[in-house]
């Protein structure tokens, strides 16, 4: 009969080389091996996925603040307000996600340069972005994130992970939400500065 400290013992035996499951790549310390019914495999491909997702809400979060911070439009008002409401949705994604990969026996982001290694999303350090294309990029780099969301809810479902796949629809939702105020923006007429 397998029980959870059964699992708990063989996945931190897994994960530390031992057992025929060895996972190389993800390498968790013993006493942050949380058990689970999952596979270290299940959990691996998982804790990639959402860490990768976690990376990204990271650069998109300092690129939405660095807008934020840096704009210059006819406009101004609106969109400061508006790129500080979805830098705050963005932050509030970061810590539920990370505290999922923790709850499968994941460990997660480290460091920036952590962050760096695994983001997919391009940083801007420009001294000066038009409001326009702030609006432009910040709509691509959230429809990238809807697209690897989607795509990591599959994965967790597949993993048998469906706790994860319903975080990430709640996120994906709020996600859609900032899609859709940006491209409405985006519409209008030319916006000065």
């Amino acid at each position: 009969m397998t029980t959870k400290a059964h699992t708990a013992t063989s996945r931190q035996s897994t994960h530390n080389g031992g057992g025929s499951k060895t996972m190389p790549s993800l390498t968790v310390p013993a006493l942050l091996a949380t058990p689970t019914d999952l596979t270290a495999a299940e959990v691996q491909a998982v804790t990639e996925a959402v860490n990768g997702l976690i990376a990204d809400a990271f650069a998109l979060y300092v690129k939405t603040k660095n807008f934020h911070w840096h704009l210059a439009s006819s406009h101004f008002r609106d969109y400061h307000l508006l790129f500080d409401e979805q830098a705050e949705q963005i932050l509030e994604s970061i810590d539920p996600l990370a505290e999922r990969v923790r709850r499968i026996g994941g460990t997660t982001i480290r460091s920036i340069s952590h962050i760096s290694q695994l983001q997919s999303l391009s940083d801007d350090n420009a001294d000066f972005v038009p409001a326009e294309q702030m609006i432009q990029a910040l709509l691509a780099d959230n429809l990238h994130i809807a697209k690897k969301m989607r795509s990591a809810m599959e994965l967790a479902e597949e993993k048998r992970d469906h706790p994860t796949s319903n975080l990430l629809q709640e996120i994906l939702d709020v996600t859609e939400k900032r899609i859709w105020f940006l491209f409405e923006i985006s519409t209008g007429g030319k916006n000065r500065g």
